[in-house]
Order: structure tokens, then C-alpha cells, then sequence
């Protein structure tokens, strides 16, 4: 009720723990783009191990394209809202950083009070653009090494996970993305997210060059194909990510509702369909806060004076 019962350092602790040593079942995390808070009880109940909350999904969701218009406080506002209803860590987009390596710090901290339990930071020019996207172009090795560097320093809490994002393999090619995503590692990176990788074989070349956990993208209608579970993990692949499902699946629920409305006039057979009443009450724990609110109600206020000599 209100807020998570997990704190932000046991949040951290566990995907730590979780990416170190795999329990049985749990060798792929999945993690789950929230387009809402709301979002985050579904994803939780179906046994997903994680939250994401995406760039582009943000920018979206404030009616602008995925090329560097979002702001820190938009993102972090957003990460804090998501945060605040899960137990699951919650990774975020932070692009670029929002600026240099002294701007990445304070991106840093200030996501790091958002609760979150981990980020990740990309080697395109800033502003940028959906990862996507032709015509992408990405800073020297060199600069976005300082940016990982940056974020590893300013970082507070130890548990923090800093990810190192790369979009090399569309502009230079795979061998140098994997030199690079090296680069960003012994920079401190305790993760990689090689972007737009085309096959199988493409991750696994990524898993065998570095030490640390390898992020695969799954986002629908982009230029990678979309693997199952089942492969990523074969490849070595520890996390698989699927930042904008639930928004474009929303959305297009919605769109559907709107053309029945405007067509039949009546939204009657969408209905079975909606989320109930019910459902919804359940989410956001109805029934917990009015158990709460009778057990703070449930005295008697005293009256007049004798109250305040009382």
C-alpha cells in the first residue's frame, strides 16, 4: 500500500544477487517496460523478474519522438512514480546522461534517489535518437568511456547497477561495437546492452568478449529480430528486455475501442475485453487501504473541554 515494501538498497541487492549467482529458472531476467505505474502490479503478478522504464515509452507518453527532447526531471519523475509501486528493481533509460560527464553524475544521483535499482547510459551524440532508427552517430570510445566512468564515481550506493548501452553495431559495425562495450567495462560498467544486434551469433560474440552481464533488446516492428527466451539464454544472454510491449499493446486496445465507438456508436462489445472493475480495485489494492483507514478511524474523538484538559 502506498509504496513498495522492498526498499531501494534491497531492491539492488537482489538484481545484484540475481545477475551473480542464477537460482534455478532465473538464469534470463526479464524485464518489462511500464508505460504506468499501474503496469507494475501486472508485471509482478505474472512473474517477471524486473521493470523497465524507457526513453522512448517517456517521450511517448508526452507526445514528442524518441531523439533527446525528454528532460532529466521528466525521466526521473517518471522512474520515482514506478519505483514507488513495485518490489522488482526497476531499470531506466537514462540516454546519453542528459549532457557530459558532469552532467551524467548528477543524472546519477538523481535517478539513484528515484529509488531505481539500476540504469543505463549509451555512446550516441547527444541529443539522441531511437536506437532503431538510421542515421544514428555515436561519440569517440574514448568520451562515452568517461561518461561510464562519470556515472560509476558519482554513484552512492555501491549496488547501484551502471550498464554500458552501445549502438556501434549500426554505424561501425559489429567488431567495433564489441571493442567499445570492452572499453565501457573496464571503464566499471557492471553490465552491457549492445544495441540492434541482427543474430544469435551476434550476441554470442558479445557474451564471449566480456565478463559481465550481456542485456538483449526486444522491441517489436525494430531492426532485430525478436528472439525467444529460450535462445537468448542459450547464447549466454542474462537479461532480455521488453521496453514498449505494453504500451504498444495498450495503445492499440485503445485505438480499437475508439474506432468500434465511433463506428457502432456503443462501446458495449469492447467490454468483455476491458480490464473489470474488479481487476483494477485489485492493482491498486483497494481493500488495503480501507483496512488501513478503519484501523486509524476507529477511535472516538473527544468533544469540548473535557478533550482539552484531556
Amino acid at each position: 500500500m502506498l509504496h513498495a515494501a522492498t526498499t531501494a538498497s534491497q531492491k539492488r541487492q537482489a538484481l545484484r544477487s540475481a545477475l551473480v549467482q542464477p537460482t534455478e529458472g532465473t538464469a534470463l531476467l526479464r524485464f518489462i517496460g511500464a508505460f504506468t505505474p499501474l503496469s507494475t502490479s501486472l508485471v509482478a503478478g505474472k512473474g517477471f523478474e524486473g521493470v523497465y522504464v524507457s526513453g522512448a515509452v517517456v517521450s511517448a507518453e508526452l507526445g514528442l519522438p524518441d531523439i533527446g527532447l525528454t528532460t532529466l526531471t521528466e525521466v526521473a519523475a517518471r522512474a520515482a512514480q514506478v519505483a514507488r509501486t513495485t518490489d522488482l528493481p526497476v531499470l531506466v533509460d537514462a540516454d546519453t546522461g542528459f549532457g557530459e560527464p558532469m552532467n551524467v553524475a548528477r543524472t546519477v544521483q538523481v535517478l539513484e534517489d528515484a529509488g531505481i535499482a539500476g540504469l543505463h547510459l549509451e555512446d550516441q551524440v547527444n541529443p539522441k535518437r531511437c536506437g532503431h532508427l538510421d542515421g544514428k552517430q555515436v561519440v569517440p570510445r574514448e568520451v562515452a568511456a568517461q561518461r561510464i566512468a562519470a556515472a560509476v564515481r558519482a554513484r552512492r550506493d555501491p549496488d547501484l547497477l551502471i550498464m554500458a548501452r552501445s549502438d556501434a553495431r549500426a554505424v561501425e559495425g559489429l567488431d567495433a561495437a564489441i571493442e567499445r562495450l570492452k572499453a565501457y567495462v573496464d571503464a566499471g560498467a557492471d553490465a552491457v546492452f549492445p544495441e540492434a544486434m541482427l543474430t544469435l551469433a551476434d550476441y554470442e560474440r558479445v557474451v564471449s568478449a566480456v565478463d559481465v552481464p550481456v542485456l538483449a533488446n526486444l522491441t517489436e516492428f525494430g531492426k532485430a529480430p525478436l528472439f525467444t527466451h529460450a535462445q537468448l539464454a542459450d547464447v549466454g544472454v542474462r537479461i532480455a528486455l521488453h521496453p514498449v510491449s505494453l504500451l504498444r499493446t495498450a495503445m492499440g486496445a485503445v485505438e480499437r475501442a475508439l474506432d468500434a465507438l465511433a463506428t457502432t456508436g456503443t462501446l458495449e462489445g469492447e467490454v468483455s475485453s476491458m480490464l473489470t472493475r474488479a481487476r483494477l480495485y485489485e492493482l491498486i489494492d483497494y481493500a488495503g487501504y480501507n483496512d488501513f483507514d478503519a484501523d486509524v478511524f476507529t477511535f472516538e474523538v473527544p468533544d469540548g473541554k473535557k478533550g482539552l484538559q484531556a
